[in-house]
Formats: C-alpha cells, structure tokens, sequence
C-alpha cells in the first residue's frame, strides 16, 4: 500500500470519517463508505462522513462485520484507527443479532446468548409488560402481539433486534409475471432487479421476508415489488403516496402480470375496492373527521389475510401507519425508496418496523450501465435585488427563506433555460404557489398543484408522455411517484429549506433512461448569500454522497468549483447568463 501521507481517509475517535475528494480512487471509497456511514458536510476538497449505530447496525444486517469494516478502513487512513473508535465499531455492529426473536410452536422468545446483557434488559420497568415468563438464562417469552413495539423499543435503548420468528403465509394467490410462459409478453427483469428480489426474499428462511430496497427512481422498484408479489405467491397489500401512483402501480400489475381486473383493486378516497392485490394511499390509511377520532381505514390492514404488504416510498410513512404496522410483524414486509432519509428522524422505526436495508445499489453504477441516465447538475446562484436585499435584511429567518426562494430574479433564468432546452421535455419544480403561477403566465405551461384535480392531473400527465406539453410547472405534488418517463430537464426555483430527501426525489423525475445519448439536466436556481444558499448544500448531501457533481455558476461572475466533485473546473461567464 501506497504510504500514509498518501492515503485519502482520516477516521476520528468520535467515528467521523474525512474523504479527501481529490484523490484518485475518491469515487469508490465514497460508494463503499456509503454502506456504513451518511455523509455529513460536503465542502471542496475534504467530505466528512458519520458513523452512527443505526449505519452500522444496517451495515451488519448487511452481513459486514466490526472486523471487517475496520480492516477496509485501516490501509485507506493515514494514521492509526484511534482505539475508541475501533471498539466503537465493534460494539455498535456487534450489538446487531445480540438479540433475536425466535418462535418455538405458538410462543414468541427472546433469546440471547450474552446472558449479562439480557438479564440487564429483563429488569427494565418498560420490559414488564412484554413478558410472559422466563425461558431460563438464555430466552424469555415475551407476547406474540408486542413483537413491533419491543423492537422499537430495544432499538431505542441501542440493542437492534434480529427478527428470525418468521411469517404467515397469508391468503394464496397465484402471481405470474408475463413472459414466464409460453406466449407471453416480452418482459424480463433486469439482473440487478432479481438481485434485489432475492435479497428480500433469502430462500423463504426466517431472516428474508422484511427489508427495504434502496434504488433511485427510475430504476424499476415497482417492478421489484412485482417480482416479489409473484414470488411469494399471495394477496397483497401495496401502500403509496398518492392517487396518481396508486393508478400507476395498478397499469403496472396489469402490464407486468397475468392478473386481471377483477382481482386488483384501488383503495381511495374515490373507490375502495379490496380485492387479493389491494392498492391504498397513506392519506386514505391515515383519515380521521376530527384529530381526536379514530383512523377508520386503519382497518384496511386486516380486511383480508395480507401475506405481504408493500411499502412504497417508505420514507414517507406517517406515524400511524408505524403504529399499524408494529401490530402485524407476522406479515411479510418490503420497503421500496430511493432514499432511507426522513426528515423526522424516524430512520431506526423503519429499521426496526419494516426491515433492515436488504438491496443498495450506487446510483453512478445505474449510470454508467445505461439503466438511468446521465445527469449534468448545475446551480445558479443570481443575486437579490437592492430592494429585496433590503427587505430580507430585516426579516425573520423563515421570511428570509420565503424572499430568497421567490427571488424574481430567477424568472428571467428559468426563460433562459427554457430556450437552451427548447423542444425538450422539462419540469420547473418550486415551493411557492404565487411564483409558480407566475411561471405559468409568463412561460404559457401548464401548473399542477395540490388545487388541480385529480382527473386534469392526469390529462396533463399524459399530454406531457404524449409530447403535446413539452413544458409542465409542478409544485411538490411531483416529488413522489409521478412516472413521467421523458422528462430529460428539471429546473428547480425553490425547494424545502435542507430536504435531502427532496433534493433526491427531483432529480429521479428525469432519471429514467433516454433515447440517444440518455442525458438529462438538473437546474437549481439560487439566491446568493442567502440562507437559502446554505439550505442548497444541505439539499445536495445524499446526491454528493452517490457520485454527482454540482458546476456552480454565479450570474455576472465566475463559475466556481464543482460541489462534490473531484476537481475544479473555473469558466468564465458574460453577464446575461448564457450556458454552453
């Protein structure tokens, strides 16, 4: 190994990481650093990563070792692991199957061979109320119903749990995908789709059946969850953001199964069929008339014998669909997002209610296999008016988001863009309502927002697939689950102060491969020196994180380093923004 000075890692005691950007092999450290750490800070040449228990507990549900991550990250770090962050490492992923759910005829036990650190935990006052009796030193029976609400609760407390008491079959119902047979559609599934299936699936054993697949939109999840219907061969319970997605998951099924029209059925406001494959939104799921009365489509979770429920965009679940979800563990569960961040911070409830991550995949990886296209990122930084300048000097911070992210400015940016990209299928993204009308009026495109009904949400959607619009202005309806498969510009003008998650969202609305050079373009117009400058880097962590790159340009100035990338690339600019 080259020597030390060489090396492109520093690990720190408390269990950060620094990443030198610049260093040749920087891109595959950061996909691998990836599987054990969340990138925390992002600046020009040295990327800071964090090791947290939860990342280090998905890491060994992964099946990585302490042993094994600490000798991937010694003969990349110039000094010494300190001996705190070592131990650290081991305690953390070793705490991961410490504990373990097993069943034993009717009864549930909790079982563990470090007899000192259940004993610890059985006199826990919280503890009292799950236990039925002691199994001697190395197992207690614990009740069968409480099993989601103990692992969350000994997640809590640090010590994950390794559900291994396994599933019920549920209500059968035979699932063939077309193509299988003789005579059917030409429809195969990709290699790292199958992969992804098998992940979750593991052989039918106890440790398969609940997880989370990680792939960016794009990149086929729903066909994933398909794959793993037809797998697992029962009814089925899909669970998703909106109507627009429930209709699409629906076409999907139809398209990609032998299933017929009888058996697949729409849960929402607008119908409530259910039927052996069953597709709800959260909001039906989490309607109550008042916020002290029940959520009365909870009941939808026992309506028939689910044998799997689908949960897509699973950094989306609300509160009471984890609390629904804690009482049915038995039920066979599969997670689909394009990121596990939550801006709520309930990470360790999907981990412990749905499933460890079992399938991840890099986003540049998709890339450069063609699955998704290229992505050329770009923020605008344009400056704020001396009158608006003025205005944000005296307002409160959430004001001065609101003034930085309708910054007028930016109108004259986004028709700029719009005639570099002329004839191209683009998406402007935005916050505000007022400035997407705006937008609307002075570009003549249609607006969808929450206002638009369903049905002319649909009529647009299409029109736009059709190539009859070219040009669609969409608010944050269009961050989830919105198949817009041509897309290849996406101009973003204001967003959700640092949303990670959204950042991530928007940039799959034109991820899907494209014919030709399959390129697309992903625009965020700024205002300089701003707090909404400094919620942009935020935004941009989880993307820097999976290999993409930011050329930052300033209007009237110098185009200045790539943001996540591995080298600066300066150009200059004429003052009327023009990009080449």
């Amino acid at each position: 190994m080259r020597n030390s000075a060489d090396r492109p890692l520093v690990v720190q005691k408390d269990l950060t990481v620094l990443l030198e950007t610049h260093h040749p092999e920087a891109e595959e450290l950061r996909a691998n650093l990836s599987r054990f750490a969340e990138l925390v800070k992002s600046p020009e040449h040295v990327q800071t990563y964090r090791m947290t228990p939860l990342t280090l507990w998905q890491a060994a549900a992964a099946g990585m070792s302490g042993e094994d991550l600490i000798s991937w990250l010694e003969p990349y770090s110039k000094f010494p692991l300190p001996a705190g962050a070592a131990a650290d490492i081991r305690k953390y992923v070793g705490r991961y199957g410490l504990l373990r759910l097993e069943r034993v005829g009717e009864e549930l036990l909790l079982v563990s061979e470090d007899t000192v650190v259940l004993g610890e935990l059985m006199n826990y006052a919280f503890m009292q109320k799950y236990i039925v009796e002691s199994r001697g030193e190395r197992a207690v029976q614990v009740l069968r119903e409480a099993r989601g609400e103990l692992k969350q609760e000994l997640a809590k407390l640090g010590y994950p749990v390794s559900d291994m008491a396994g599933y019920h079959r549920g209500e059968a119902l035979a699932i063939r995908l077309k193509g299988t047979t003789a005579g059917g559609a030409d429809f195969r599934l990709r290699d790292y789709q199958e992969e992804a299936v098998d992940a979750f699936y593991r052989g039918g054993s106890t440790m398969g059946g609940s997880g989370v697949v990680v792939l960016p939109c794009g990149a086929g999840k729903t066909v994933i969850g398909i794959a793993a219907m037809a797998k697992l061969g029962c009814a089925t319970l899909v669970l998703t953001s909106n109507v627009t997605s429930v209709r699409q998951w629906k076409r999907e099924i139809l398209d990609k199964t032998e299933l017929t029209e009888e058996q697949v059925g729409e849960y929402t406001g607008e119908t409530k069929e259910v039927k052996p494959v069953t597709i709800a939104t959260y909001q039906i799921i989490t309607h109550r008339k008042a916020k002290d009365e029940p959520f009365v489509h909870l009941a939808l979770f026992n309506r028939r014998d689910w044998g799997l429920i689908v949960y897509d965009e699973v950094h989306l679940l609300p509160a009471p669909v984890f609390r629904a979800t804690a009482d049915i563990q038995a039920t066979r569960r599969l997670g689909l997002t394009a990121t596990l961040i939550r801006e709520d911070g309930r990470e360790s409830d999907v981990f412990s209610l749905i499933g460890p991550k079992r399938y991840e995949l890099p986003w540049r990886k998709l890339e450069r296999s063609g699955w998704i296209a290229t992505v050329e990122c770009t923020e605008i930084q344009v400056p704020l008016s001396e009158e608006r300048r003025a205005a944000y000097a005296g307002a409160e911070a959430r004001r001065q988001f609101r003034l930085a992210g309708e910054n007028a400015a930016k109108l004259d940016i986004t028709r700029t863009l719009l005639q570099k990209h002329a004839g191209e299928p683009t998406l402007i993204i935005g916050q505000y309502l007022e400035q997407l009308k705006l937008l609307s009026k002075l570009t003549g495109a249609p607006m969808i927002s929450g206002e638009t009904g369903h049905e002319e949400r649909e009529r647009l959607y299409a029109a736009f697939k059709a190539g009859r619009e070219r040009v669609l202005i969409v608010s944050k309806v269009a961050n989830f689950a919105v198949d817009l498969p041509d897309a290849s510009v996406a101009i973003q003008v204001s967003g959700s102060f640092g949303s990670r998650q959204e950042e991530a969202q928007r940039l799959g609305r034109i991820l899907r491969p494209k014919p030709g050079a399959n390129k697309a373009y992903f625009y965020t117009i700024v205002s300089k020196d701003t707090k909404e400058q400094e919620f942009t880097m935020k935004r941009q962590l989880f993307l820097v994180e999976q290999g993409y790159s930011y050329s930052i340009v300033t209007v009237g100035g110098m185009a200045s380093a790539e943001r996540g990338g591995l080298h600066r690339v300066p150009s200059s600019l004429p003052e009327e923004l023009v990009l080449t």
